[in-house]
């Protein structure tokens, strides 16, 4: 049988969870997931994970988080006076939004505090610093 390597067009099917069990992601009842191994497409933990299987394989993987989203980074949160957040913009623990970057790029954050003077959002991947485990099954080299 063919195995998967780099520069495959691979379509697959997985369920991604964190350390206590709890899903995080999946494919289930959706098409498979189809991405280009070796390109950047997906975590490298994922990638690497991937290659050398066999269509109609599965396995269950551990990445660690440093192959994953990476480390939490404690300079991904920044501090916005409040006054200059608009009105209409929500504002709970939690809450995703959008920003532009001075040039342009959009950068997805969550509001992680807010005070009567600040609002801090964070910019941090959600699943930066988690260790994470994926039941994969190869569904087709294309």
């Amino acid at each position: 049988m063919q195995e998967a390597k780099t520069g495959d067009t691979v379509r697959i099917h997985y369920t991604g969870t964190l350390d206590d069990g709890a899903p995080f992601d999946s494919s289930q009842g959706r098409d498979p997931l189809q991405f280009t191994l070796g390109t950047g497409q997906v975590i490298p933990g994922f990638d690497d994970a991937v290659a050398g299987m066999e269509v109609g394989e599965q396995k269950t993987v551990e990445i660690p988080a440093e192959k994953a989203y990476g480390p939490h980074d404690p300079n991904g949160k920044q501090n916005f006076p409040r006054e200059k957040v608009p009105s209409d913009v929500p504002l709970d623990i939690g809450t995703r939004l959008q920003l532009e970057t001075p040039s342009g790029q959009p950068v997805q954050v969550v509001v992680a505090e807010v005070t009567d003077e600040v609002v801090v959002l964070d910019a941090n991947h959600p699943l930066a610093g988690k260790d994470l485990t994926f039941q994969i099954e190869l569904v087709e080299i294309v």
